[in-house]
Parts: C-alpha cells; sequence; structure tokens
C-alpha cells in the first residue's frame, strides 16, 4: 500500500513537469486565389514541376525534365539562399501536384519537414480556377524554447508570406499570359 502511495505521489510530481515540456506542433496554412483562366490556362502555367518561372520570388529552377515522382528541383531565390524540394505525388487528371521540403536552411525559411499540395480547381462552370496552396510544416527550432525568429509564429508568418507572394505572381502571369 505505502509502495502505491508514493508512486502515485512520484506521478503527481513528474506530471506538471511533463505539461510544461512543449517540442513544436505542427502548422498548417491553407492560401487559395481566384484567377480569371479556365483551370486547363492555369495548370498548363504550373504543370511542369520544375518551372517556377511564374513565382516572382524565384530567380532561377534547375531540376530533371519531367514530372516524376522523387524527382528533386532546387529553387534559388531572389532573396539569396535555395530551396530544394521533391515531388511526391503528381496528378495531371487532378490539376494536382505534392512536394517535400525534407531539409532546408532556416535562414532561408524558418520551417523543418515541410511538405505542400497546389492544386487547380474550377470556378464558375470551368470558366475560372481557384489555386489552393496547403502547406504542413513544423517551427524552425525543434527543441524547447526556440528563439523569436524559429518560433511558430514565425514559421507561420513566413510560410503565409512566401504561399501569398507565389500565389499572386501565379495570377499575375496567368492572367497578363506571360
Amino acid at each position: 500500500m505505502a509502495a502505491r502511495i508514493i508512486a502515485a505521489l512520484l506521478a503527481l510530481m513528474i506530471m506538471p513537469g511533463l505539461a510544461l515540456a512543449h517540442g513544436p506542433t505542427r502548422q498548417k496554412h491553407t492560401e487559395t486565389i481566384e484567377i480569371n483562366a479556365t483551370p486547363a490556362e492555369v495548370w498548363k502555367r504550373i504543370e511542369n514541376f520544375n518551372d517556377l518561372s511564374w513565382n516572382p520570388l524565384v530567380a532561377k529552377t534547375e531540376g530533371e525534365a519531367g514530372n516524376k515522382v522523387d524527382q528533386t528541383r532546387t529553387a534559388t531565390l531572389k532573396s539569396g539562399g535555395t530551396l530544394t524540394e521533391s515531388l511526391y505525388k503528381y496528378d495531371a487528371a487532378k490539376m494536382m501536384y505534392a512536394t517535400l521540403l525534407p531539409q532546408v536552411d532556416v535562414k532561408v525559411l524558418p520551417v523543418t519537414n515541410y511538405s505542400s499540395y497546389l492544386t487547380v480547381k474550377p470556378l464558375e462552370g470551368g470558366k475560372r480556377a481557384q489555386v489552393e496552396w496547403r502547406s504542413a510544416f513544423y517551427r524552425g527550432y525543434p527543441n524547447n524554447d526556440p528563439p523569436p525568429e524559429l518560433n511558430e509564429e514565425a514559421a507561420i508568418k513566413a510560410v503565409q508570406a512566401f504561399s501569398h507572394a507565389a500565389l499572386e505572381g501565379l495570377k499575375q502571369a496567368v492572367e497578363s499570359g506571360s
């Protein structure tokens, strides 16, 4: 009986400490934009995994031609730094692809374990398109007590800014025909 009481007291002493231990939480962000073009026109602009010329944040992209699962592309950003993504899902019939960013320099994007889905959907009976960019990621600092530039707030803010600017660039590129 005494051993049970001691075990219960030890558990009560340990539990508050476990509640204070807070590792990173998986974050999710969805950004959408409506484009005055058919879904097919929008898809034609983004279907090539290695062509990010529509993204105003990207200076150049290097990678294999085609859209084969597990291939990689390296995007050199205009602000400096690179992002190397791999294609892990591609479905032209559904006008979607998904990428992984397994390794990232947190000075370029303050996240870890980043993945994204880019999908084109029809609006108004197919006369217009909606592009959806869904992201999932962890903050840039994997341990407890992250510095402000690598916490959840910084990660969310950076992903929101990146996906918003990219989709605005896509809208401009498609609607202007460039």
